[in-house]
């Protein structure tokens, strides 16, 4: 019999693991506090409070009423499967509008009626968010109708080219129409 010392491999890991552990439990909390001032600068954007959008159209009158209106991200339309390509746009409500306006739509093209209008604004009055289709025959120099409701029934449109509320997607239209 020799008496060479025995390596007990379960105790050596035992060891390593209490050593350790407070360092990981350590590391568990700093990498996500690493995020945090992303998460805040997105929740702060969200809000409205850092901006509207990466591309700011402006004040845009509609009949008596007004909206700023943004390109949300400022990038070409992203394909969302069965509801085509769409693009992002943002916008927040002028203070005396709020009370008064029931709904504000968003639509390429000129819409036929109010059931026609386009796609519905929704989230807080300072921050709306609405997802317009880009329709597969859209011209470079097609036209961003808005359309808003009010509680009285009156309904009152203003349009802009659409080049100028989202360059990127006016861009992105023009490479599409050369490559036709």
């Amino acid at each position: 019999m020799s008496n060479a010392p025995v390596c007990d491999a379960p105790a050596l890991l035992r060891r390593a693991w209490l050593k350790w552990r407070f360092h990981l439990n350590a590391l568990l909390i700093l990498v996500p506090l690493g995020y945090m001032p992303q998460y805040f600068r997105d929740a702060a954007f969200s809000r409205g409070e850092s901006g509207l959008g990466k591309h700011l159209v402006g004040d845009i009158p509609v009949g008596p009423w007004h909206l700023t209106l943004a390109d949300l991200r400022n990038l070409p339309p992203e394909f969302e499967g069965e509801e085509g390509y769409l693009t992002t746009f943002k916008a927040a409500l002028c203070n005396a509008c709020i009370a008064p306006i029931k709904a504000t739509y968003l639509r390429v093209g000129k819409p036929a009626g109010l059931d026609s209008a386009g796609v519905a604004f929704s989230g807080s009055p300072y921050g709306q968010f609405a997802e317009v289709p880009i329709p597969d025959d859209a011209a470079p120099d097609a036209e961003l109708w808005i359309t808003m409701e009010g509680w009285d029934g009156s309904v009152h449109m203003a349009h802009l080219p659409l080049r100028q509320a989202a360059p990127a997607t006016g861009a992105w239209l023009e490479s599409r129409k050369r490559a036709r």
